[in-house]
């Protein structure tokens, strides 16, 4: 199997759509001799933050001289992004290899696993045997049915808990919260950013009824290091990650130099993201994608103009986001996602409108692009399927550093 056929191969599991529960993936872990079972982890859920918070994680433990695996999602210029092992994204050849008995087994027992469970078993495999000491293992969507809650970690974590997949999780933070928290395990340590309000009493209610100790975090500045992530939003997140690496100190001890060196040193693209063209011109590539992420947008943007290109999914709370950024923007191109959920220009137009901004609509992000070139300050949001559009148009270093995905037709 190529690398080009193993990802026609897991993007045609698409077709089973989302699955919540852990019956699938339970499965699949037991045909592969329960990988999971070999290797330890950092469990990580949220609404927001979880991405970065694990990127810190990752970084603290790599310069504290670890071994370290990271599963994220979703990647933005190649699928091998999801899969990495000291930053190093898995190779081709590895995703190719595990994917075909993957397909084999699938075949034989006649599964409908998702996608996502799939890519997870093969992040699974290739942690396996690259002899991982430590995954930092995040979440896909919630938490308690999550196909990433067959681990049994060292310890979860939950980052901000805000409204967002309500189809899946819940329309109220509740039971948004009550989902994340489905990954705290009988007597394992919880630590959470999440600051106060009925989320966080959902979270200390789970964990009391478990026996796990609950670590609660403030955001504050991280101590003896500077953060590599702009926003104030960081802060809770490098806070959330400090803990978690005081928590597990007698298990995997982290020098001070090493913590601050991982946090002065982590990257997380796509994320409050500067590029600069020339002198006197920015664009801002942030992938603030429901109303939580908007504002933390909007709160690094305070007071300043600029010019707003949006691109919103069409399952997100699109008039909560073009609230909170349009009234700030000087004007706003509305673009389309290369996504079929995407959202209609229309749509975000109308949505706008109310706030009085010059809009203007465009067919595609690159005619935007060249629409807006000679703005100061420009800032492209909404999705980050549109970010990765952007990273791709705007720094095609990038693209050639991981590589060029394979055209697909599934």
């Amino acid at each position: 199997m190529t690398y080009a056929a193993a990802l026609r191969f897991l993007y045609s599991r698409s077709l089973f759509g989302i699955k919540m529960g852990l019956a699938n993936m339970r499965a699949l872990a037991a045909a592969f001799d329960h990988p999971e079972r070999l290797l330890r982890f950092i469990h990580i859920a949220g609404t927001n933050g979880k991405g970065s918070t694990a990127a810190m994680l990752e970084s603290i433990y790599r310069y504290a001289g670890y071994r370290v695996g990271l599963y994220t999602s979703p990647h933005l210029l190649t699928f091998r992004e999801r899969i990495q092992v000291n930053r190093q994204l898995i190779p081709c050849s590895s995703v190719a290899k595990h994917t075909a008995k993957i397909a084999q087994a699938l075949y034989h027992t006649g599964s409908a696993a998702t996608f996502f469970e799939v890519v997870t078993l093969l992040a699974l495999l290739h942690f396996r045997e690259k002899k991982c000491q430590l995954i930092i293992w995040e979440t896909g969507m919630g938490g308690r049915l999550d196909a990433t809650n067959i681990v049994t970690p060292l310890t979860s974590v939950i980052t901000h808990i805000d409204f967002d997949h309500q189809a899946w999780l819940g329309n109220t933070l509740e039971k948004i919260a009550f989902e994340k928290a489905g990954i705290i395990k009988a007597t394992i340590p919880v630590v959470t950013a999440v600051q106060s309000g009925p989320a966080l009493e959902v979270i200390r209610r789970v964990a009391t009824a478990k026996h796990a100790p609950l670590t609660h975090v403030a955001a504050k500045p991280p101590e003896r290091a500077k953060l590599n992530l702009p926003g104030r939003h960081q802060l809770a997140n490098a806070a959330c990650a400090q803990a978690t690496v005081a928590v597990l100190a007698s298990k995997f001890p982290v020098s001070n130099a090493s913590l601050k060196r991982g946090l002065s040193q982590v990257y997380w693209p796509g994320r409050l993201q500067w590029i600069s063209h020339g002198k006197n011109r920015r664009t801002l590539l942030d992938g603030a994608h429901n109303p939580s992420g908007a504002r933390a947008l909007a709160d690094f943007l305070s007071g300043q103009r600029f010019t707003l290109i949006l691109g919103i999914l069409q399952d997100k709370n699109i008039s909560a986001i073009c609230e909170i950024l349009a009234p700030r923007a000087s004007e706003i191109h509305v673009v389309p996602v290369k996504n079929p959920r995407t959202a209609a220009p229309e749509e975000l137009a109308r949505l706008c409108a109310k706030y009085n901004p010059p809009i203007h609509s465009h067919k595609s992000l690159e005619e935007a692009l060249r629409a807006t070139r000679y703005c100061p300050v420009r800032v492209v949001t909404g999705s980050l399927y549109l970010i990765a559009e952007a990273l791709s148009l705007l720094l095609p270093r990038a693209r050639k550093q991981t590589g060029k995905e394979p055209a697909l037709k599934v």
